[in-house]
């Protein structure tokens, strides 16, 4: 239990209800120590400053000086599974062929033939090459990137084809990710991330997973206000209120690791403190709306002398058993139900629960600093038995669509969603139009924020990196 006694350190007040570990202590299947471990610490209370969501200049240092050094995850290895299969990430002005080549390794080639610098596959798209071949003029280079073909070479002689190959950003992958990044001397992934928080995703074994829904919108709004609009569970009471009977806001939990990760950890199943007394376990419980609904049945369990959390859990690991052909008798009632939303930064989040499987990426608009594109990727456990299931074709919404559209949403996530993204409107038109030069965050609840920016401003106060050979 939270509970206040004498006088506080800045950083150190807490929700005085009960606490999430608390919460996750009284489960009747022991949560895992990565679940049970805190790591929070108090970075200051001064405002941040404005300028980063509306200025076009702080726009151009992120591009120069902290995307080309940061490592960024460019695909699933499920979408590039043989020798050949590509992908192609974009971030701003760059873009990137991401490809398995025969040896079985992963190389990530920049995206610009070295010829007369056209785009040598089209953005957004993927597929299967034997080559990566110039549309405009044939030349051809081999999956390594080294150069197979100069049309016409008799008007060459002064180009060297040894000295043909595509520049490469780094590759490595982790949790069936590929991660890529344009800095040589950038760190190891592994140190980037830290000892800790690679812990942490190695135990969720993300690589028997599959994408089975990905959805995509853009957004008028800076990406960094799209970023932290999922930071913190501060927003739940007024933004989505049909949540708040059934979702641990105000006491979830928030940590950080090192420079390029945090978290928070939100109970559900659980009433929130702000609505204390207001609701029975029965009502929590028939109110429950996270998670991906489409695997639960019709007919909602009964609380009878225990828990709605306990009820749930119950239902779920049937139900998730059933629908995904796998076994989870393993798995903590709080992998089962909680929201754990960990930032890698600078643009993905990764939810390794079982019933909010997801994975967001965000990434600027590269013609206008004013908005952002953002997806959203479900996940499942690999069925035990078949093949495994390719990944979800993305589907493109448009400006004016809702989430709730989209084929694979559920409808009750799609709101959510819908009610997170509305509120960027109002700050990206609130910063610009607003006399105060900052935004105010709380010590706690708005951590991640804070963790995030100050990640943000070491590298924008860093020189120029611009890719080269």
């Amino acid at each position: 239990m939270n509970v206040e006694t004498g006088k506080l350190h800045p950083g150190e007040a807490r929700c005085p209800a009960i606490s999430t570990q608390d919460i996750i202590a009284a489960d009747k299947v022991e949560a895992p120590g990565w679940v049970r471990s805190e790591s929070y610490e108090f970075l200051g209370s001064e405002d941040i400053s404005k300028d980063r969501y509306i200025s076009p200049d702080f726009a151009r240092r992120e591009m120069e000086s902290m995307w080309t050094r940061t490592w960024q995850f460019a695909c699933r290895e499920e979408h590039i599974p043989e020798a050949g299969d590509y992908y192609v990430y974009d971030i701003g002005p760059y873009s990137f062929i991401v490809t398995r080549i025969e040896d079985g390794s992963i190389k990530a080639h920049f995206n610009a033939c070295l010829h007369r610098g056209t785009k040598l596959k089209p953005s957004g798209t993927a597929g299967y090459a034997s080559n990566i071949k110039c549309p405009f003029h044939g030349w051809t280079w081999n999956l390594d990137g080294t150069n197979k073909k100069v049309l016409c070479p008799w008007d060459f002689p002064h180009v060297d084809p040894d000295k043909l190959t595509l520049p490469e950003a780094r590759v490595e992958t982790l949790g069936g990710f590929v991660w890529i990044n344009m800095d040589a001397e950038a760190p190891a992934l592994r140190d980037y991330l830290g000892a800790k928080a690679v812990e942490h995703i190695e135990a969720w074994k993300l690589e028997d997973r599959y994408i089975y829904c990905h959805v995509q919108k853009s957004y008028p709004a800076n990406w960094k206000l799209t970023v932290e609009a999922f930071m913190e569970a501060y927003h739940v009471l007024d933004t989505h209120p049909q949540v708040a009977p059934s979702n641990a806001d105000a006491n979830s939990q928030y940590d950080v690791y090192g420079e390029h990760v945090n978290r928070f950890i939100s109970c559900l199943g659980v009433i929130s403190p702000h609505l204390e007394g207001k609701f029975t376990e029965q009502q929590i419980l028939d109110q429950f709306t996270i998670g991906d609904a489409s695997v639960l049945s019709d007919d909602r369990p009964m609380v009878g002398d225990g828990t709605a959390r306990q009820a749930m859990a119950d239902m779920f690991r049937g139900m998730f058993e059933q629908a995904t052909n796998s076994d989870l008798s393993n798995v903590s009632d709080s992998e089962l139900l909680d929201c754990f939303s960990y930032t890698i930064f600078p643009n993905t989040y990764l939810f390794p629960g079982i019933s909010l499987p997801m994975v967001y990426r965000f990434r600027p608009d590269p013609k206008d600093h004013r908005r952002c594109i953002y997806e959203v990727m479900f996940m499942r456990p690999v069925p035990k038995d078949g093949p495994r299931p390719d990944p979800a074709e993305p589907i493109i919404l448009r400006d004016d669509q809702s989430f709730a559209e989209a084929e694979g949403m559920d409808p009750g996530f799609g709101k959510i969603l819908d009610q997170d993204t509305d509120n960027l409107y109002a700050q990206q038109e609130g910063l610009e139009a607003s006399a105060k030069s900052g935004l105010t965050l709380g010590n706690y609840q708005e951590i991640r924020i804070r963790h995030f920016e100050r990640a943000i401003d070491k590298y924008v106060a860093m020189p120029p990196k611009l890719p080269s050979r």
